[in-house]
C-alpha cells in the first residue's frame, strides 16, 4: 500500500529537504502534495525541481484544502499558526501529521492535544536518530551523576531561527529535569548578565548561539569537581531531519496508527527501552 504525503512550507529550506528525502526513500512512500502560503511566488512550479530532484508531476499549491483528500499523513515543519491551522484542516478531513515546528505556546499546544484524539499525531523537537538516541544517553547520564554536577545546555543553529533556546534544548533540559525529579520551569536558567551570583547547584542552564549557515549543534555537560562528561550531537544536513519525519510519516500510515500524540521515540521504540 503507497503511503501519500503532503509537505508544508514545501518551497523553504527544510520543505525541499523533506521532497528530496521522499524521493530518496523509495517503497511505498510517495509526494502527494507541496503546499505553500497563498502569496508564495512558487505557486504553480514543480515541487520536484525546487527540490533539485527533477520534475516529479507535483505542483505547489497555495492552501491544503485544495489537495486534503490527496494525502494520507501531512508533514509539517513551519510556524506555530500555520501548523495550527493545518492541525485544524487535517483533524476535520482524519488525515495524519507529522509535526516538526516549535516554538509553541502552552494554549497551541493544548490545541495539537486535542487534536490528537481524533488523529495520529507524531510531534518531535527534533526527527533526527541521532539526537533521539542522545535523549536516551542524557537520562542514563543524569540517573548515574544525580546532584554532583552542574548541568549545563549548549545549542548552535543557522541566523534564520525564530526561536530561542531551540525545541531540541529545551527537550534534552526536560529529559534531565524528568531523570532528576526537577521541575524545568522552575530551574531553568536562559540568561545571565552582571553580578549574577554563585550559581545553585539545581540550575539547568541554557546557552544559545544565532549565526551563518550552522544546522543544528546541541551539547549538554555534566560538571563536576575535577572532571565533566559532555554528550553532543552536530548536524550537518537538514536530510538528517527530513529522513526522520519521512520515517515518522510511514509508521503512522502503515498500518494506519491509532489517533494519539507520538514523539520519534515511539517510531524507534527507543520508548520500550525505559
Amino acid at each position: 500500500m503507497t503511503t501519500r504525503i503532503g509537505i508544508t512550507g514545501a518551497a523553504g529550506r527544510m520543505g525541499r529537504t523533506l521532497v528530496e528525502a521522499i524521493a530518496l526513500s523509495g517503497g511505498a512512500l510517495k509526494l502527494a502534495a507541496a503546499i505553500e502560503q497563498p502569496q508564495s511566488s512558487f505557486l504553480g512550479a514543480d515541487s520536484g525541481e525546487l527540490a533539485g530532484q527533477g520534475r516529479n508531476g507535483i505542483p505547489v499549491v497555495g492552501s491544503l484544502s485544495q489537495v486534503i483528500g490527496d494525502i494520507d499523513v501531512l508533514i509539517d515543519f513551519t510556524v506555530p499558526a500555520a501548523t495550527l491551522a493545518s492541525v485544524a484542516e487535517c483533524a476535520r478531513h482524519k488525515v495524519a501529521m507529522v509535526i516538526g515546528t516549535t516554538g509553541f505556546t502552552a494554549d497551541q499546544q493544548l490545541a495539537i492535544d486535542r487534536a490528537s484524539a481524533d488523529i495520529a499525531i507524531c510531534k518531535a523537537s527534533n526527527f533526527s536518530t541521532g539526537v533521539n538516541l542522545c535523549f536516551q544517553l542524557l537520562d542514563m547520564a543524569a540517573r548515574v551523576l544525580g546532584d554532583e554536577v552542574d548541568i549545563e545546555v549548549y545549542e548552535a543553529h543557522h541566523r534564520h531561527k525564530i526561536d530561542a533556546p531551540s525545541g531540541t534544548a529545551l527537550s534534552m533540559g526536560q529529559v534531565v529535569a524528568n531523570a532528576l525529579g526537577r521541575d524545568l520551569n522552575k530551574v531553568a536558567v536562559y540568561s545571565r548578565e552582571g553580578q549574577t551570583g554563585a550559581r545553585s547547584r539545581e540550575t539547568i542552564g541554557f546557552a544559545t548561539v544565532r549565526a551563518g549557515d550552522i544546522v543544528g549543534d546541541h551539547t549538554v555537560t555534566f560538571a563536576a569537581d575535577g572532571e565533566r562528561v559532555e554528550i553532543t550531537h552536530k548536524a550537518s544536513s537538514r536530510m538528517s531531519f527530513a529522513r526522520g519525519a519521512v520515517r515518522a510519516a510511514g509508521w503512522l500510515a502503515a498500518p494506519r496508527r491509532a489517533a494519539g500524540l507520538y514523539d520519534m521515540q515511539d517510531v524507534l521504540g527507543l520508548n520500550k527501552l525505559g
